[in-house]
């Protein structure tokens, strides 16, 4: 991975084609300490996510479909949410979340 990404001010996610989570940055171990934080890396990204949620990101890994959405958190706050696949050689090998507060 770049040096950047491990400090940039947004949670950077990713997983690999078998949904097992491969890199975590700063952020995303921080947002999601109270799901284990980097203790996720290895983990099933499926496994952190409702029957709809699992659906839509085995249709992404399949289709290459980008998913972009707002949530609004209980605090207030909102949270901008993309996934996208990453692809090497036009091959989809994973998946990667970035999400950051608005």
């Amino acid at each position: 991975m770049f040096d950047w990404i491990k400090e940039f001010d947004g949670a950077v996610t990713v997983c690999d084609e078998n949904f097992t989570i491969i890199y975590m940055n700063d952020t995303s171990i921080r947002d999601f300490n109270k799901y284990g934080g980097q203790s996720l890396i290895g983990q099933s990204l499926l496994d952190c996510h409702n029957e709809h949620s699992q659906k839509m990101i085995r249709q992404q890994m399949k289709t290459g479909e980008s998913h972009t959405y707002m949530k609004n958190k209980k605090d207030g706050r909102k949270k901008v949410i993309h996934q996208s696949p990453w692809l090497e050689k036009g091959k989809i090998k994973g998946l990667i979340e970035i999400s950051f507060y608005m």
